[in-house]
């Protein structure tokens, strides 16, 4: 079972990899495909684009197809998007490799919660989904290790070529390696549970659960019970069925994707990205502020081991709550230490005990992020739909998340030239809302089997209308 959740969660490793994977060649990109820095902009962000989408087609195709078999489509795209990236010759086709790879990844995104909630039991469930989150994190810091490696072992990313590429090309080309484990794990992986019983396949969901979970011939007769119930004897969820008259979509869809947007429009894309000016700003070199960028990463990946260790025993709500006040707490910091700054060159300059403040206040919205919105939300996405639309709920919110991340890194220079404080104030801002919809709209999901895990709206009783179901 636990082998079966880390082979789902290679496509969480996929999806930090290809993401990541272009900082490195960005500069050789820009140079050598003459981009303007609109066209540059646009190489990088149109991944996000392709995520949204393929997100959106993950749960549709998953509940069709079967989850193994989505995870074999989206490896192979991972696969020829790699050398496509690897091969391209203008801003044209590089751009719609990486858009190709951005639908990789939505899939991804999608397909690592989904399947991983339906293989494990309830009292792991927690910390193996949260293999999905770590998998992103070490794919990004393995991405980065892999561009260093690459440039330094051929002299720099525009290097002399080895076999006929120059170094830049060959940190998108090793993304196949990845992707080919991926593809070799999806043919191997059995099938959900809930999509066999889905589909009326009873007796091998049967023989599925008491292999994964080792449970005995009649709790796994339960079980199926159980999930035929919650399912309702109808066919796969639709984009229509999440619909609902009076509120647009059904309450606990709203609920998923005010959660998957605020994962992202708190601001941690920009942490990351612009950590290295950050740290530069408050008084470091270059190569150090490069150093302090990849020791943020070694932080995000211990944070989110605690996160693994903490979730089934704190809960998701708990984890939820004190992350929203942590991240609050720290972007205000960091707001309020650089709107002490002084402008030199056109770069923030902070003196005095500002500097190392707000250095500190980075990295503790950094590890506040990591050990709790960043696993977590992932986590709940994965069970707090009912059995029948986990899927297309499920790619719903991930396309949420997706667009509020490419809302955020298309708005972020702007705002930060009208005004840095001010921005991360804004993501202050949603960090306090983040906790106010977690407190009024979420309820603990820890220890529940799915069938029973499903969030409500919690509303004052004076106003009280019933929950979402």
């Amino acid at each position: 079972m636990t082998v079966y959740a880390l082979a789902a969660a290679v496509g969480g490793f996929l999806f930090g990899f290809d993401t990541a994977v272009i900082n490195g060649a960005v500069t050789a990109i820009e140079t050598n495909l003459q981009l303007t820095p609109v066209g540059l902009g646009v190489v990088v962000a149109v991944t996000l684009l392709g995520a949204a989408v393929g997100s959106l087609a993950a749960g549709w195709l998953a509940d069709r197809i079967g989850r193994p078999r989505t995870m074999l489509v989206a490896g192979i795209i991972f696969f020829v998007a790699a050398i496509g990236c690897g091969f391209a010759q203008e801003f044209a086709d590089l751009a719609l490799w990486r858009l190709l790879t951005g639908f990789a990844v939505g899939f991804a995104t999608v397909l690592g919660p989904l399947y991983i909630s339906e293989i494990v039991p309830a009292h792991v469930r927690g910390r193996l989904g949260s293999m999905q989150q770590m998998a992103i994190v070490l794919g990004i810091f393995v991405a980065l290790l892999s561009d260093s490696g690459i440039a330094l072992a051929l002299g720099g990313a525009d290097a002399e070529q080895w076999l006929g590429l120059p170094a830049w090309r060959w940190m998108f080309i090793a993304g196949v390696i990845p992707a080919v484990i991926y593809i070799v794990l999806a043919v191997i992986v059995p099938e959900s549970p809930r999509y066999l019983v889905a589909r009326g396949r009873v007796e091998q969901a049967r023989a599925v659960l008491s292999r994964l979970q080792a449970v005995s011939s009649d709790d796994a007769v339960r079980l199926t019970d159980r999930i035929a119930d919650s399912l309702g004897q109808k066919e796969a969820g639709r984009f229509r069925d999440l619909l609902d008259r009076k509120t647009g979509l059904l309450p606990v869809v709203w609920v998923g994707v005010g959660v998957a947007a605020l994962q992202a429009l708190v601001g941690i894309d920009v942490i990351f990205y612009y950590s290295t000016s950050l740290w530069e700003s408050v008084g470091f070199g270059e190569s150090a502020s490069f150093g302090l960028s990849v020791l943020s990463s070694f932080i995000n990946v211990a944070a989110t081991v605690v996160a693994i260790l903490l979730i089934d025993r704190v809960g998701r709500r708990k984890l939820l709550l004190f992350g929203s006040v942590g991240m609050f707490l720290s972007l205000v910091t960091v707001s309020i230490g650089f709107s002490t700054a002084t402008v030199i060159d056109g770069a923030p300059q902070l003196a005095g005990a500002w500097g190392p403040i707000t250095l500190v206040g980075a990295n503790v919205f950094v590890v506040a992020f990591a050990v709790s919105w960043g696993p977590v939300v992932w986590v709940l996405l994965g069970e707090m739909f009912p059995n029948r639309i986990r899927g297309v709920a499920l790619a719903v919110c991930a396309a949420a998340n997706w667009m509020a991340g490419v809302l955020l890194n298309f708005s972020f220079p702007s705002l930060r030239d009208i005004s840095l404080p001010a921005s991360y104030a804004i993501y202050a801002v949603m960090a306090a809302l983040s906790f106010v919809l977690v407190y009024f709209g979420v309820r603990e999901t820890k220890g529940q089997v799915l069938e029973e895990a499903t969030v409500t709206i919690r509303v004052p009783r004076k106003s009280m209308r019933g929950g979402a179901s």
